[in-house]
């Protein structure tokens, strides 16, 4: 019975994110995972710490690929989905699980995900940027899970997503990193930004994609 409601749960947290991304090329779906859950990750994530398994993140790709400090402060670790410690693995298989539903309902056509841990110390950013690249436009929907326990406003942290509106301006929708809120969009279509933090942001963030992760020169 308890499996049976925790399964209806979920699904309807998969139903209300469809929904909005359908509607409004974005979702935010607090309490995603439980807060032990959130809890096992940051113990992962603290392990990953402590092997120096982080490295400073960097803007563009291939060849494009550079450190600049002043327009993108996080520190990231990939996921790989074979080596991914029990608590990841969890998470991942619920991300399989939200691509599958996405793709009977919402036809995108999804086939994998790529997925870092991520750090941004206080007072780091990331400047507004759209997640999909020009030479590479596999990256179909941006996904990050906050783990972040006792977030106050502020504390500041917050994600900007901008909207585009009819008229040709934007709305502004900024989200709060808290411990278990997945925020969820379309890569291709929402600029965004972290703004700073006044303590350390942790969250687990990807994309789900439109080719397999083997296949990178499609």
């Amino acid at each position: 019975m308890l499996e049976e409601l925790k399964e209806q749960e979920q699904l309807e947290k998969f139903e209300l994110l469809a929904d909005r991304l359908s509607e409004d090329g974005y979702a935010v779906i607090d309490n995603f995972i439980s807060i032990q859950q959130v809890r096992d990750l940051l113990e992962v994530l603290n392990h990953h710490q402590e092997q120096g398994t982080f490295k400073k993140a960097g803007i563009g790709t291939a060849d494009q690929f550079q450190v600049d400090k002043q327009v993108r402060g996080d520190y990231i670790r990939w996921i790989e989905p074979s080596q991914a410690l029990p608590p990841t693995r969890v998470f991942l298989n619920r991300m399989d699980e939200l691509m599958r539903y996405i793709n009977r309902t919402c036809y995108l056509g999804l086939k994998d995900y790529e997925f870092h841990f991520t750090v941004y110390p206080p007072g780091t950013i990331y400047q507004r940027h759209i997640d999909q690249f020009q030479i590479n436009d596999h990256r179909q929907l941006s996904c990050i899970l906050y783990l972040n326990e006792d977030w106050l406003p502020e504390h500041g942290g917050k994600l900007r997503l901008y909207l585009p509106k009819e008229d040709g301006s934007e709305e502004e929708i900024d989200v709060l990193p808290v411990a278990g809120r997945l925020a969820c969009f379309r890569s291709n279509l929402l600029p965004h930004e972290v703004l700073p933090a006044t303590r350390h942001r942790y969250s687990l963030t990807g994309w789900l994609k439109d080719q397999l992760n083997e296949l990178p020169f499609l």
